[in-house]
């Protein structure tokens, strides 16, 4: 006898239990998990919609009391089987249960109170307005300026908009109400998506040939039910978004949703309101400072037809749309669409696997592509669009300067400031505009390196710079390979030999006693952990409030200052010696977007990348803003060490609070993936993670290679099914990611 495992009830957010049924003889083979299928509930046996999720051949209940399935749904997959599919989906691939993936891609439901549809609209008169903003200039009410200056844009701005993104206080608003410059109204909630739709405003802009081309071949496929996935390589400034809104009309005029993932910082005020501009009030925004219940009524306009367009951060990928028709991932490259917590999911490869059910188009863009995704795209699995030119006339690439900090040492120069940075930074002072200095680092960054040759000290197996701990020992986070720390270079033999990093706060005091005349702004963990911290500080330079912004990379990525001229990396390494295999990668990723933000406006830019490794092919492919150069020589050094793409690569991290129990249950892992090796599978570990202890919990990891990614998979299904019975699982966690 096959029994069903059925869940029931999801719109009610029942996520935590499932049910068995047995399957009659008429059905035995038609059912598949995530197949809707109708059983009779509860002691009056009344007939409700449940989902399997599982099978099994036994059962811990008396068989004769087991209810049988009624019958199978027929017809179309419905968003909840779709998302339930999916959920089925992500617990093979990520090894995690399925109520954790379900808690991902479905909603919980919560008891909130609906918030009306609020619009902030101007009530005064063009040359009212203009008369009210000369007198707040004068009062240097910065706030209040730019709620005035958009008013002045926009008759009428979302008020969600207007807090999240302009980021205007209470107060601010009260009196601008106060003086008539403007009022809240609640907008009508009678009329559905579609009939938005059709009051569609014109485009705002007029496509170049570049953007006109794309289109037109991404319609064509669309029109003819071949959406497929396609990849847009457009320099920084090309256009892209213009490009993405075109594609998004043509699908929703067609009666189709779409959904477009943003890394969440880079959505600004401008972007916001050209949607709104374009599409009106078939839009919608989810953003990290929702509630829980707020997200969900978002969700649930997009599944009552209110809504045809939803964008936010990776989290919108599971809008509930009936009639999707296109995803779109901007910026595909960041990290932010990696899930740090279980199951860590891809967005791209979650996009793919709803794109296909839906059989929807997926547009992936970045001036910097995924190695990845522009392999796909090379060997055909991608359409290929490349936009080469910047989109405004006149806007050119930045002018990108490399200074290599050996040269400044042994120039007797000891400061973190180059002399090229220096010279450019007193000039960007005379001249009234703003530059932006960064330390292209995030979290951890203990490598060691010498001063003298800018050689790192590296993994002889693993060729990843080997990372320094507490205890005196260099240690490699792939292998487990250690060294003591070496008191002379291993590479030139010099004395000049450290750990390597400087933090914001001594960059900024640093700064602040070169460029004594300059208003500083520092952007980082300290200065942005009060409420909105972050967009205050964003806000007063954008405002002109600082002359120079010092930060980590957080402030070079996806933001638009007219005024900023000069960009610096202070010191390229700390992200080009990471510790793993993709820092080359994001290396380049990070200076090339960040060389972006440099002359966005009419003025010229310049970028200044400093390093001890200038001629290292990142730094060098980043100066020239070539990607060609950078995948070329990346692959090559992919192939040799078999990373992907060249092969499939995961990671199974152990956790406790014992770091006994950690590593043991670490080596029996090891040992029960090794019996995958005649099939082709590697076994790297284990190992301490890349941060070996947080909060008292140890971490130690284990790598998996493979050509196969069912190799993969399958080994990953064997170590979930095992984990579940040891004696050790209530005292050490498991889980499972991709590389």
């Amino acid at each position: 006898m096959i029994y069903a495992d059925v869940i029931v009830d999801i719109a009610l957010g029942s996520l935590d239990r499932v049910f068995q049924y047995r399957i009659p003889d008429s059905l035995a083979g038609n059912l598949s998990e995530g197949s809707p299928v109708i059983v009779p509930f509860g002691k009056g046996n009344r007939m409700i919609t449940g989902y399997v999720t599982g099978f099994s051949d036994s059962t811990d209940y008396d068989p004769g009391a087991i209810k049988e399935i009624h019958s199978l749904v027929i017809g179309g997959m419905s968003i909840e089987q779709r998302l339930l599919s999916l959920a089925v989906w992500m617990k093979k691939k990520y090894g995690c249960t399925l109520i954790q993936a379900m808690k991902t891609v479905m909603p919980v439901k919560k008891k909130i109170q609906l918030r009306k549809d609020r619009w902030l609209v101007r009530q005064m008169k063009a040359e009212e307005l203009h008369g009210l903003l000369s007198v707040c200039r004068k009062k240097n009410q910065k706030a209040r300026i730019r709620l005035l200056e958009a008013l002045l844009q926009d008759e009428a701005i979302p008020y969600d908009v207007v807090l999240n993104k302009l980021n205007i206080g209470k107060s601010t608003l009260d009196s601008i109400l106060e003086a008539g410059a403007a009022r809240l109204v609640e907008k009508e909630k009678g009329k559905t998506a579609e009939d938005r739709n059709r009051e569609q405003t014109a485009p705002l802009f007029a496509l170049n040939e570049g953007q006109r081309r794309i289109a037109e071949d991404f319609i064509k496929h669309f029109d003819s039910q071949d959406p497929g996935i396609s990849l847009v390589h457009g320099v920084t400034g090309s256009g892209k978004t213009e490009l993405y809104m075109e594609m998004i009309a043509h699908v929703t005029a067609q009666g189709k949703q779409a959904i477009m993932l943003i890394p969440e910082i880079s959505l600004t005020y401008q972007t916001v309101m050209r949607f709104y501009r374009r599409f009106g009030e078939q839009t919608a925004f989810i953003h990290s400072r929702l509630s829980q219940g707020e997200r969900y009524e978002r969700f649930e306009q997009a599944r009552a037809g209110q809504v045809n367009i939803m964008i936010g951060p990776r989290s919108a990928l599971f809008t509930p749309f009936e009639r999707l028709g296109l995803i779109v991932i901007d910026e595909e490259h960041e990290g932010a669409y990696k899930s740090e917590t279980v199951p860590r999911y891809h967005s791209i490869d979650v996009a793919k696997k709803l794109a296909r059910d839906a059989n929807a188009g997926l547009v992936l863009g970045s001036a910097t592509p995924s190695v990845d995704s522009y392999t796909h795209a090379l060997k055909g699995a991608y359409r290929l669009y490349r936009l080469d030119q910047r989109a405004q006339k006149g806007s050119v690439l930045p002018k990108v300067t490399v200074t290599d900090l050996r040269e400044e040492l042994k120039q007797g120069n000891r400061s973190i400031f180059g002399r090229a940075l220096y010279q450019a930074v007193l000039d960007r002072l005379e001249r009234k505009e703003q530059a932006m200095l960064f330390l292209n680092r995030r979290g951890y960054s203990s490598f060691v390196s010498c001063r003298s040759c800018g050689q790192p000290v590296s993994c002889p197996h693993c060729d990843v710079s080997l990372k320094s701990h507490r205890n005196g020992r260099l240690v490699c986070h792939y292998c487990g390979y250690s060294i003591p720390m070496p008191a002379l270079c291993p590479s030139c033999g010099s004395p000049y030999i450290a750990g390597f990093g400087a933090g914001t706060q001594k960059v900024e005091a640093l700064a602040a006693k070169t460029f004594p005349q300059a208003r500083i702004l520092r952007m980082d963990q300290d200065t942005t952990s009060g409420k909105d911290g972050h967009k205050k500080i964003l806000a007063a330079f954008m405002a002109g409030e600082a002359d120079i912004l010092i930060g980590t990379q957080m402030i070079v990525k996806g933001h638009d200052f007219p005024n900023v001229t000069l960009v610096a990396a202070l010191a390229a390494d700390l992200s080009l010696y990471a510790g793993d295999f993709k820092s080359t990668e994001r290396t380049f990723q990070l200076l090339t977007q960040a060389a972006g933000r440099a002359g966005r406006g009419e003025k010229a830019g310049e970028m200044i990348i400093q390093t001890y490794a200038p001629e290292h092919y990142s730094i060098q492919a980043a100066a020239r803003q070539d990607y060609q150069m950078f995948y070329e020589e990346e692959m090559t050094y992919r192939r040799m060490m078999e990373y992907p793409p060249c092969k499939e690569m995961a990671v199974v991290t152990l956790s406790s609070g014992n770091e006994e129990k950690a590593a043991a249950a670490a080596r029996e892992i090891a040992g029960r993936l090794t019996r995958f090796g005649p099939e082709g599978l590697q076994v790297i570990g284990p190992a301490d993670a890349y941060i070996s202890k947080i909060n008292d919990v140890y971490y130690k990891t284990i790598y998996m290679k493979s050509a196969e990614i069912r190799l993969i998979l399958n080994a990953i299904q064997d170590v979930r099914g095992f984990y579940e019975w040891t004696d050790w699982k209530k005292s050490v966690m498991i889980q499972f990611d991709y590389m």
